[in-house]
């Protein structure tokens, strides 16, 4: 579903790296939780795996497609909610969803067949057809989820989709992620609330100042461990477990091509 190797990404005139030489795979059928510290380098990694955000080295496949020389392939099987819920707010919650739709080319009787299931699912239905400005911060993470998923996204991305949610919401959310899987798509998604990751996740990767620590099949872990998951977390997010890796200023050097002077 999704590979990642090596990648390596530096914003301009920084003097550090954000994530740098990070390998992973998720599954096909997999809810996969990415934990980490503010900081630690999970949204930059999920802005370029989804093509907002170029990378410097490394490659990245979603479903088979390279982000980097097959964008829109790869950007038709992602499904993203970012974690502002940036939409337009002029819209209304119908209105959004159909654009989203007809960006990821899905027919119109489809659309209007999803949004009723979605609102009907997400209890937004009496909210669909008003104006986006006027939603509640809940009701504008679940039409960022609806648009999201209108195009029925082999793989859902998700950064930080449970902040600041109320419980019912909340519960509506996780819910439909195990169903997401149960149809055999992945959910990969970035959180702080160790408990619901738990709960909800076959795997889990700790990032620690852009570094991959380990990856963690939760199930194992639970069985095995002595200690907590949240307790091994906070273990390996320590200051002193990892380094924020400074970048070096050596840029690779083109070769020249000569060029032959006829006579």
């Amino acid at each position: 579903m999704l590979e990642i190797k090596g990648l390596t990404k530096r914003y301009k005139n920084s003097d550090f790296y954000s994530v740098k030489n990070v390998s992973f795979t998720v599954n096909d059928g997999e809810i996969f939780g990415f934990l980490g510290k503010n900081g630690a380098g999970k949204s930059t990694t999920i802005k370029c795996l989804t093509g907002i955000i170029p990378f410097e080295e490394g490659s990245i496949t979603v479903c088979g497609y390279d982000v980097q020389k097959e964008p829109i392939k790869a950007k038709l099987n992602i499904g993203y909610v970012p974690d502002n819920h940036a939409v337009y707010e002029n819209l209304t919650g119908r209105e959004y969803v159909n654009y989203m739709g007809n960006i990821y080319r899905v027919p119109k009787k489809v659309i209007d067949e999803r949004i009723e299931i979605f609102c009907n699912l997400f209890n937004l239905s009496h909210a669909i057809d008003k104006q986006i400005r006027s939603y509640s911060h809940g009701m504008k993470q679940k039409i960022c989820i609806i648009a999201a998923l209108v195009h029925n996204p082999k793989f859902w991305v998700l950064d930080e989709p449970l902040m600041g949610l109320d419980p019912q919401s909340t519960f509506e959310i996780k819910e439909y992620m195990k169903t997401h899987k149960k149809l055999g798509n992945s959910v990969f998604f970035s959180s702080h609330n160790i408990d619901m990751v738990e709960k909800l996740c076959d795997r889990v990767a700790i990032m620690n100042h852009g570094q991959l620590m380990e990856i963690i099949d939760v199930k194992k872990f639970m069985a095995e461990s002595d200690v907590p998951l949240e307790t091994y977390f906070l273990n390996m997010t320590r200051e002193e477990k990892a380094k924020v890796i400074k970048y070096d200023g050596k840029k690779k050097k083109k070769i020249k091509k000569k060029t032959k002077i006829s006579k």
